[in-house]
């Protein structure tokens, strides 16, 4: 029987998603359970498993595509029994077409270097692939008066992107196959009223009408125009849409970007096309790289960032790592690392200076009763930020095994949609790969990171003598709007207290 897979609803809020990578081709067999495919949307990126064992009999939508949830992405052919009804049955599904046959699908996919690779999505099929239509060339806009803001709830990684584009090189270009008609859920286009068709998701349409704005006066900043949710909250942060601005032609000694520059329409310091002379090559980015990206220049925007900076003495703490953590180990089954001692001392750091426990919302300031902490973790493909909720809660084994859990999850694209929303304060930490001190971008909606240098031995004076210490840089980036210096450094200092003058048992 043949049965359908389909494009799975990662979270309340999320409509969409895009598949980054098909992990089988057709005519692979296939277990339940084992990944299939991996989709990023606006909150996280993940691995789908397939729902059914049996032999991948056709993919519907290639690599680099947007649709929303309950669309069939997939058909597997189980073994035995008769037809199961559709489950996105429940849930109209937009037609998409069939790969055409002998077709390569290129898509921006996360990989190990990071770089953008490509991946046959084509499968032959019995019936004759429908006609695929021109695509519209991708117009950028002018950049918007107003500065964009990002939702309440939203982390890193929660701004649209443009869908994936093709990789190229100086001279070559692959294309994706185009689905046979636009999907009515995602992407649906109207005209704007001069000619211009605007495209936009049930999301963005939605908050459009909610807020009054016309999207035609919404510069839409995703690939051919497409309005993003980025684009339709900063509108509504500005107060309604304005004329639409004129598109600019590209030069046509320029190559294809394959989409819209991330993070939105903005001013270079020299012409696009200075940047192209000599020996190139175009490497897109992968859908996570742009919504990083879109994310840190949204930020950048509107939180008027101020750094403090202090170090602390690491040297109790490190020693007493040292003594406990192969016990530690044995005991609870969980490596010891710096991270929960940190985690630790910023919530009492936020305890006695709960302004930096809050999020922005116009004039008014949200306080925040939890402390749900964020944990920023490298991946090969870029950044995420897992929270641990209610961290105040927690012992601090419990934290501990949060991060540990976290982490791993993080790596490995298990995390759940809402493990990487609701944070109310970040940590990153670039100490991890060396770096004395780095001043972090804060990650909306919060109004404060902390950024941890790498732990080493100086030379420091204590007490009149020079001593031999394992020291430590804090930095920490701070929303100006809500948050002042004597505050900032305050609860700097109250972070390095709390290290220096440690007394929790570990064990």
């Amino acid at each position: 029987m043949a049965v359908d897979v389909i494009m799975p609803q990662m979270g309340e809020s999320i409509f969409e998603g895009t598949i980054t990578k098909w992990l089988k081709k057709p005519g692979d067999r296939i277990e339940r359970d084992e990944p299939l495919f991996e989709i990023s949307t606006d909150k996280v990126d993940a691995e789908i498993p397939a729902p059914s064992a049996g032999t991948l009999k056709e993919i519907k939508v290639a690599e680099g595509q947007t649709v929303p949830i309950q669309t069939v992405v997939a058909v597997i052919e189980a073994e035995g029994g008769a037809a199961a009804p559709s489950k996105s049955a429940a849930a109209p599904a937009p037609v998409a077409a069939s790969a055409p046959a002998n077709t390569s699908a290129t898509a921006a996919a996360p990989s190990s270097g990071g770089a953008a690779k490509t991946e046959a999505a084509g499968a032959k099929s019995s019936t004759a692939p429908a006609t695929p239509p021109k695509p519209e060339p991708a117009s950028p806009a002018e950049p918007r008066g107003a500065a964009a803001t990002a939702a309440p709830g939203d982390t890193a990684l929660s701004t649209k992107p443009a869908p994936g584009a093709a990789a190229q090189s100086a001279g070559k270009q692959a294309s994706a196959p185009a689905p046979a008609a636009a999907p009515a859920g995602a992407n649906a286009a109207r005209d704007s009223g001069d000619g211009r068709k605007i495209r936009s998701s049930p999301l963005v349409r939605r908050l459009a009408r909610e807020s009054n704005v016309d999207l035609a006066g919404v510069p839409g900043t995703g690939a051919g125009g497409r309005v993003s949710k980025h684009d339709i909250l900063g509108a509504i942060e500005s107060g309604g849409s304005s004329a639409a601005a004129p598109a600019a032609r590209p030069s046509p000694a320029m190559p294809a970007t394959g989409g819209t520059p991330a993070g939105g329409t903005l001013e270079t310091a020299v012409p696009r096309e200075k940047m192209y002379f000599g020996h190139y090559e175009v490497q897109p980015m992968s859908n996570m790289r742009q919504k990083i990206a879109q994310h840190m220049v949204a930020s950048k925007r509107v939180s008027p960032h101020v750094y403090s900076i202090d170090e602390a003495d690491m040297t109790k703490i490190a020693k007493l790592r040292g003594q406990v953590k192969d016990e530690f180990e044995k005991r609870y089954g969980v490596k010891l690392s710096f991270m929960p001692f940190f985690v630790r001392a910023t919530i009492e750091a936020l305890r006695a200076f709960p302004a930096l426990n809050t999020s922005v919302d116009g004039t008014s300031v949200v306080m925040h009763r939890e402390f749900n902490i964020g944990i920023a973790v490298a991946l090969d493909s870029g950044l995420i930020v897992p929270v641990i909720k209610n961290a105040e809660e927690k012992n601090f084994l419990g934290i501990q095994r949060a991060v540990t859990d976290l982490a791993d999850r993080a790596r490995t694209k298990k995390l759940k949609p809402e493990e990487v929303t609701e944070s109310t304060f970040s940590i990153t930490n670039p100490g991890t790969f060396g770096g004395l001190m780095g001043l972090p971008v804060i990650n909306q909606p919060n109004v404060g990171i902390l950024g941890l240098g790498a732990i080493q031995k100086r030379a420091v004076v204590v007490d009149d003598a020079i001593a031999i210490r394992s020291m430590v840089y804090l930095t920490l980036s701070y929303d100006h709007r809500s948050v002042d210096g004597a505050i900032a450094h305050q609860f700097l200092h109250k972070v390095k207290t709390v290290l220096e003058e440690w007394n929790e048992n570990i064990l």
